[in-house]
């Protein structure tokens, strides 16, 4: 298992997950401004003619130097995405009418405003639900249905940085829930 380098702007704000052959670059043309976490990747590459062998260590949060350019491409909101895991796990995966808890092969994402009645595929109209209740609950209005057991809300950056990290490893993970705003589910 590989995990990913978490990296960071220079105002240490996350800009995206990337691989560790990415990070190794950034370290081997001293773009990295600091770095954080315990655990360090050792790479190893060639052997100079003095017969001293390569070593890049990598941290798995790395900022990256001169990356205004990157702070200026940060997305004001994040993308709900198309394959629903963002949700769920936003959401615990939680039935949002039932209030069940459910594997992911039994949950839909149901919008608040069904989209034939305008509802747009946002994060603010969008929540976890089981198969069954959304069948149920179809096009109708929420209030003709049942009442919504949680307010759908839209994770801001570090927690969508939580929710889309593949394997992520603990000091990545403290780093991203310290800035958390109270309203996250991943806190509870």
């Amino acid at each position: 298992m590989i995990p990913q380098i978490l990296a960071l702007d220079i105002a240490g704000n996350p800009f995206e997950w990337i691989s560790q052959q990415d990070a190794i670059y950034y370290y081997a043309t001293d773009k990295v401004a600091w770095a954080l976490g315990e655990r360090e990747f050792i790479f190893r590459g060639g052997v100079s003619n003095a017969g001293v062998l390569s070593e890049i260590a990598v941290k798995p949060i790395i900022a990256i130097a001169r990356s205004e350019r990157m702070t200026s491409m940060l997305r004001r909101q994040l993308p709900l995405g198309d394959d629903n895991s963002l949700l769920f796990a936003r959401d615990r995966n939680t039935c949002a009418f039932c209030g069940g808890v459910y594997a992911r092969h039994q949950l839909s994402r149901d919008h608040v405003l069904a989209r034939t009645h305008g509802g747009p595929d946002t994060w603010m109209n969008c929540v976890t639900a089981c198969r069954t209740c959304n069948q149920a609950k179809g096009a109708s209005y929420v209030h003709d249905f049942r009442p919504l057991l949680y307010v759908p809300y839209v994770p801001c950056r570090f927690e969508h940085f939580i929710l889309s990290g593949r394997n992520v490893l603990a000091d990545q993970h403290d780093y991203l829930s310290a800035k958390l705003p109270r309203h996250s589910r991943l806190l509870a």
